[in-house]
C-alpha cells in the first residue's frame, strides 16, 4: 500500500499544520502551566512519563537499527510508536504539572524553599541538573518541528530531505528522551 503524500495542496496544508503545531504546542503548554487544578492527585504520573521517555529512546534506537538493516516497515513502525510515546509523555507531563506544585531540586523537606543545608547537600549536582533541564526544555521546543518535518519528508517520499533532516532530528529527539529520564531520576527523590 502506497501511503506517500503527493497532492501539492495537501502538502502545503500539512506544512502549515506542522508550523502551526510547532508554535501552538509550546505556547499551550506554557499557558497550561499557569493553570492549577486543585483536588486531583496525579502524583503517580512522573515515573510513567519518564518511562515513556525511556521507551521513546529505545524505539528511536530500534528505528535506527531497522533502517540500517534496510527494514523500512519496521523502521516506520518504531518511529510511529516513538511519536505516540512522545505524545503520551506530553499529555502526562502537562496533566501532572497542572495538578501539582512545582518540585524544587534539592528541596529534601518539601517545603518549597531551599535552606542552606539543602543547598549544601546538592552542591555541584544542581548545576548539572539545571544544565540538563534547560537544554532538555529548549530542545523539546525545537524538536517538535524538526521531527514533524522529518516525518513529513518521509511521508511525501522525499527521502533525500528526510535523510538530511534525520541527521538533526535523531540526535535531538534522542537527547530529549534520554535527558527526560535522567532529569526524572535526579529530581524524583524531591517529589
Amino acid at each position: 500500500m502506497n501511503t506517500t503524500l503527493t497532492d501539492p495542496i495537501k502538502i502545503k496544508q500539512v506544512r502549515w499544520a506542522i508550523i502551526a503545531l510547532s508554535i501552538a504546542v509550546p505556547v499551550i503548554v506554557a499557558a497550561l502551566f499557569g493553570i492549577k487544578i486543585e483536588g486531583i492527585n496525579l502524583s503517580f504520573l512522573p515515573p510513567i512519563y519518564a518511562t515513556l521517555n525511556g521507551l521513546t529512546a529505545v524505539l528511536l534506537l530500534s528505528a535506527f537499527a531497522a533502517i540500517k538493516n534496510k527494514k523500512r516497515e519496521l523502521h516506520r513502525t518504531f518511529i510511529r510508536l516513538a511519536l505516540l510515546c512522545s505524545l503520551f509523555f506530553l499529555a502526562g507531563y502537562v496533566a501532572y504539572h497542572m495538578t501539582s506544585d512545582p518540585t524544587i531540586y534539592g528541596d529534601a523537606n518539601k517545603d518549597g524553599l531551599l535552606d542552606l543545608d539543602e543547598i549544601n547537600a546538592v552542591n555541584g549536582s544542581a548545576t548539572y541538573y539545571y544544565i540538563l533541564l534547560i537544554s532538555h526544555v529548549l530542545l523539546s521546543i525545537f524538536v517538535i518541528p524538526v521531527v514533524l518535518f522529518t516525518y513529513f519528508y518521509a511521508w511525501t517520499g522525499d527521502f533525500q530531505k528526510h535523510r538530511k533532516w534525520t541527521k538533526i532530528a535523531f540526535p535531538m529527539w534522542l537527547y530529549v528522551a534520554v535527558t527526560g529520564v535522567v532529569i526524572y531520576l535526579m529530581i524524583s527523590k524531591y517529589y
